[in-house]
């Protein structure tokens, strides 16, 4: 039998320009040592996880301070604690660009393509920011989305996170049901919605579904439509508490995001299990 090829091999041009060949190199300056190898690296990153972590945090640029304390009980599972004294926000780090170059490339099936520009993104992000606190929506707080995967539910990730709200979301997919199973556990004070999406080549309506699960999650303080379908207002104005997102936010103008330093452990995120074997159960993220 011929012996098996790989599929690709990198040329010694792009080993020498890969960012792992740096980080190796980084690596063998802060522990004395020149690696040769990936096992003599990870070899090292176990047996010096403060120095290997702290690398990692200074070699991909983190934005934020470090603190002093790197790994407290490093040794006990759970309970390891890792920069217990940092303070970082995770949307500031993902919107260090800037520019006219795309952030995003959305199409929705073959009916929507859009771009956003990193600018736009953070006009987008600024902008929902702003409602976000004219909402009262406070650190701590829960903002759940049954979102199709597009630039407003990007954006308002990064704007929940910039101010250390935590972001929850499923597919407008789910049942109603399922959507409840998991928002049902968490209280959010908001909750966004599309005024539906394409499957298939066709018009998914969900007015009704929305209506139904805010209906029963009683901590909603607003309701908010975004528009795929091109009918935002009218699904809006048939629920209680909703609102168009595009006529929430037109009375805020783009400013400069204003992102709020948190703890390390501060929850980002929270994911489900996948409910087959009872409610869906929590996972929280942190930064």
């Amino acid at each position: 039998m011929a012996a098996e090829q790989p599929l690709w091999t990198p040329t010694q041009d792009q080993i020498d320009a890969a960012p792992l060949t740096a980080f190796t190199k980084a690596a063998g300056v802060k522990a004395g040592v020149a690696f040769s190898s990936y096992s003599q690296l990870h070899a090292w990153s176990v047996e010096d996880r403060e120095g290997f972590w702290s690398l990692v945090w200074d070699f991909c640029g983190i934005v934020g301070d470090k603190g002093d304390k790197l790994l407290v009980d490093g040794d006990k599972m759970p309970g390891a604690s890792f920069f217990p004294d940092a303070t970082l926000n995770f949307a500031g780090n993902l919107l260090k660009k800037t520019g006219s170059g795309d952030a995003i490339v959305f199409r929705g099936e073959d009916k929507v393509e859009r771009r956003l520009s990193w600018n736009e993104l953070h006009a987008l992000t600024s902008r929902l920011q702003q409602l976000f606190l004219s909402l009262k929506v406070k650190k701590g707080d829960r903002i759940a989305a049954m979102m199709p995967n597009m630039p407003e539910t990007v954006a308002a990730m990064l704007a929940a996170a910039s101010i250390g709200a935590v972001w929850s979301s499923c597919s407008p997919d789910f049942g109603e049901q399922g959507v409840l199973d998991r928002f049902g556990q968490i209280e959010p004070v908001v909750f966004i919605a599309p005024d539906g999406y394409w499957y298939n080549g066709k018009a998914i309506e969900v007015a009704d579904k929305i209506a139904a699960v805010a209906a029963k999650l009683g901590t909603l303080h607003k309701i908010l439509i975004v528009d795929y379908l091109g009918t935002s207002s009218d699904v809006a104005g048939t629920i209680d508490k909703a609102v168009a997102l595009e006529e929430a936010l037109s009375p805020f103008a783009d400013k400069p995001v204003a992102f709020e330093p948190l703890p390390f452990s501060h929850p980002l995120y929270i994911l489900f299990s996948s409910g087959t074997t009872g409610i869906p159960k929590c996972i929280v993220h942190s930064a």
